[in-house]
């Protein structure tokens, strides 16, 4: 396989991780359960001061989910855009932050975001190796 293809690859499962994302951080307060209903309950009723605001956690998490959509969609273009010029310095910076975040998606979240960071990350150092052989 061609390293362009890779990560061209790499950036398709990058958006598709995007899109799940999205889905995710929009509908992230449709509790399944009561249990998590009252864990966002939590998260939006208390209140606190921070940097001259007031805000809660429930904010804090509604930002970082929005932010990511950003990082990832960033991510899924940068991969596309080295599919067409090969700059190998980037390619191997990408591809370790690629494994380093499915390694703490692994961690924090679940196997299934996890494995899309990864199995990027994989095609991007796949790519990488066959350039250098070029």
């Amino acid at each position: 396989m061609k390293p362009k293809l890779l990560l061209r690859i790499a950036a398709i499962l990058m958006f598709l991780h995007t899109i799940g994302h999205t889905i995710g951080a929009l509908s992230w307060k449709s509790a399944p359960n009561a249990a998590v209903a009252q864990v966002i309950k939590e998260m939006e009723i208390n209140r606190f001061e921070f940097m001259g605001r007031e805000t809660d956690i429930a904010s804090f998490y509604e930002g970082y989910g929005y932010t990511m959509i950003l990082v990832l969609l960033f991510i899924s273009a940068l991969l596309w855009q080295l599919s067409i010029e090969n700059n190998r310095k980037l390619i191997r910076l990408v591809a370790a932050l690629l494994i380093i975040l499915g390694v703490i998606e692994y961690i924090f979240f679940f196997p299934f975001a996890a494995a899309f960071s990864l199995l990027a990350g994989i095609c991007a150092t796949i790519a990488l190796f066959k350039y250098q052989k070029d």
